[in-house]
């Protein structure tokens, strides 16, 4: 079995001491850095530096999730939280975070996925999808007339009498015809048979080889999608083609791998990163929904500068809006290990939605918990607004320390 390496954000990856678990070989070392210097632009998912007795390391960010390089080596990245050293408790956090992703497919896996944390990602991933598929293929694999023309020994449908002409003038005893056959062979099955043949190479446990055979043998007369993101252009998700969504966003995810971050270069076999500043937000959204908090994301309709509009602002969350208690909080995915670090752009920022947001007085920052140091609860007043920062624990939430009150 290929090598399989684990890091944490901000591990390193290096090529000098062979004891260390974070060590690589020097083709693997320049695939990722090809990688890197390919990609610094749009996202730092690795960032290439130097470190004391290593010489030139490449050290994780704030990307999670799994690459695979063209010579088989995994590289998982998982969060580093507070209190968590175990690879399978960081993994199982990881899982949770992504269920709460919108436009992704993680969100209805099952909670019996997370006892699998010791298998490797990618396969977490892949028995997500294929206990969709068995989900989908339970209710019925959705077939179509589809049109096809042959010159045929008998007559069926209606003659082409062009074609007919054209082909047969010598052989009467044929017939070129048009006809309408109810098959399965259509786009979204395609697009699944394809991720299936995907997915056989890359796995490498035998439950799920095993059960991607067996979903084979039931689209055997399914041809490969040969032009994917033409097909996926084609799909069109109806009232009767609802039960295909998920399946086809899982498709989507592993045979588009940059459906969350987009990268570049050809020296990736495989890549699934995801920003962690993006899940912070929406893992932090999600729980104060469940605290029973009225929350709008992403919120709309506010400039820095008016008549003309300028500066458009758009604060993570809006909690119970339109409300005269309505209040304004923002996720920042940063390591705060003291209060001197707390960042005065953001501070900037959150003042600027203070004063555009009338019924708004109170403000919140919010910050992940630092691995290393405990950090409280911190507040300022300006104006008559109320600016709190506060440090949310990826395991607990707020409230064992400071709690959002209603």
């Amino acid at each position: 079995m290929a090598k399989q390496i684990v890091l944490k954000e901000y591990d390193f990856l290096q090529t000098k001491d062979t004891t260390q678990k974070n060590y690589i070989d020097t083709t693997t070392f320049t695939q990722l850095e090809n990688f890197v210097l390919q990609n610094e632009e749009t996202a730092n998912y690795l960032k290439l530096t130097t470190k004391k007795g290593f010489g030139k390391v490449l050290q994780a960010q704030n990307y999670v999730g799994l690459l695979q390089t063209k010579n088989g080596i995994t590289i998982e990245i998982l969060p580093k939280i507070k209190k968590i050293t175990s690879v399978e408790e960081s993994k199982n956090i990881l899982l949770k975070m992504l269920r709460t992703l919108k436009k992704s497919p993680f969100k209805n896996f099952h909670k019996a996925e997370l006892k699998s944390s010791k298998m490797p990602l990618l396969e977490i991933f892949i028995s997500m999808f294929l206990e969709e598929l068995a989900t989908l293929v339970r209710k019925g694999i959705k077939s179509e007339y589809v049109s096809k023309e042959k010159n045929l020994h008998f007559l069926k449908g209606k003659l082409k009498m062009s074609e007919q002409i054209k082909h047969n003038a010598i052989h009467k005893e044929r017939f070129f015809v048009e006809y309408e056959e109810f098959l399965n062979d259509r786009v979204e099955n395609r697009l699944i048979k394809t991720t299936l043949e995907f997915l056989y190479k890359k796995s490498k446990f035998t439950k799920n080889q095993q059960l991607i055979r067996e979903f084979l043998f039931i689209f055997d007369d399914v041809k490969c999608s040969y032009d994917i993101k033409t097909d996926f252009s084609k799909v069109r998700i109806d009232r009767q083609m609802r039960v295909y969504e998920q399946v086809l966003i899982y498709s989507k995810t592993f045979l588009l791998e940059n459906s969350f971050s987009p990268y570049r270069g050809k020296d990736m076999a495989f890549a699934l990163l995801f920003d962690m500043n993006l899940l912070f937000e929406s893992y932090v959204g999600v729980y104060l929904k469940k605290k029973g908090f009225e929350v709008k994301n992403q919120d709309k309709g506010k400039y820095l500068v008016a008549m003309p509009n300028k500066f458009a602002l758009r604060p993570d969350f809006v909690i119970n809006k339109g409300t005269a208690q309505e209040r304004i909080a923002d996720t920042k995915y940063k390591n705060i290990d003291s209060y001197k670090n707390i960042s005065q752009s953001d501070m900037y920022q959150l003042y600027a939605y203070g004063t555009k947001y009338e019924n708004t007085k109170q403000l919140y920052l919010i910050y992940p918990k630092s691995c290393n140091v405990h950090l409280e609860r911190c507040s300022y007043i300006q104006n008559e607004l109320h600016l709190d920062v506060l440090f949310f624990d990826l395991t607990l939430g707020f409230e064992q320390d400071i709690g959002i009150k209603k």
